[in-house]
């Protein structure tokens, strides 16, 4: 994955993955298969991401090429995975954008439910729990859940932002939107962990908790305006492992390249307490 899927100067570029190699201690996972995904997209998206054979832009913002198909599966797999053994998966591209039917947003299949249907098929795990903290609104995980009575969906992201969803109105029965107003700290974060997250996941009771934690709220990072520190990704991993009996990790976003792995190392902490 830090050489498949070139994507230039974009974001999200083979070097995340390239720094994170070579920072941290990991292995490789096998590829997931078009029955894994196809648990979660329509095959008309699938087959459409198989077939590009060249540069393409499938949106303003999401580059693919001959090599996005091969990533892509390696990218679900590690979700996958990780689920499998309890780790946490460090793949590109990222996933959390990817509805059941469209690729956005860097995202071309969704990682997190790839692994969550996965869990509940193959491991025999109902009751899932996904808390995502990327910095932007995991639109595609919500589109994939949204009816879905076993799988509670948790969002916490700045407000406004792309994709310009999960707003305040933005809930139901098993979803829970938290956006939040740029500039937030370590504190806000953790207050609406304790005020809002933790109260609804644990009255959920899951089995299993699926973390997307993408690291774009980070004080540093380039694509948004939070004001996330390193010591704030360790205390939400940690509160995150304690909603469920077992926690996995997805990567998300996080794009500045100088702090990614540290911060990286620090939500490994958290989840390891």
């Amino acid at each position: 994955m830090a050489r498949l899927h070139p994507t230039g100067d974009h974001p999200e570029r083979s070097e995340r993955l390239a720094a994170l190699q070579a920072a941290l201690e990991w292995r490789q996972a096998p590829a997931a298969t078009r029955e894994d995904v196809e648990r979660c997209h329509t095959p008309e998206l699938v087959e459409l991401i198989r077939s590009i054979d060249r540069p393409t832009m499938l949106t303003l913002d999401t580059i693919a090429s001959e090599t996005t198909y091969e990533a892509a599966l390696l990218a679900a797999g590690a979700a996958i995975e990780a689920a499998r053994v309890g780790g946490f998966a460090l793949g590109r591209p990222p996933g959390h954008h990817a509805t059941r039917e469209h690729a956005m947003g860097f995202c071309f299949f969704n990682n997190v439910a790839i692994a969550a249907r996965f869990a509940q098929t193959e491991l025999g795990v109902e009751r899932i729990a996904i808390v995502d903290w990327d910095v932007h609104h995991g639109n595609g995980t919500e589109d994939v859940f949204l009816d879905d009575p076993s799988v509670f969906y948790v969002s916490l992201h700045q407000w406004p932002l792309y994709p310009g969803t999960g707003g305040q109105d933005d809930q139901g029965e098993t979803l829970l939107n938290v956006p939040l107003p740029a500039a937030s700290t370590d504190e806000d974060y953790l207050r609406a962990f304790e005020d809002l997250v933790d109260p609804a996941v644990k009255s959920f009771n899951p089995d299993l908790v699926l973390v997307s934690a993408g690291f774009d709220a980070h004080e540093q990072d380039p694509l948004a305006g939070m004001l996330v520190t390193e010591a704030g990704f360790r205390e939400l991993s940690r509160r995150s492992a304690a909603l469920a009996p077992k926690v996995v990790a997805v990567l998300e976003g996080g794009y500045n390249l100088e702090t990614l792995p540290a911060l990286v190392r620090a939500a490994h902490e958290g989840f390891s307490r």
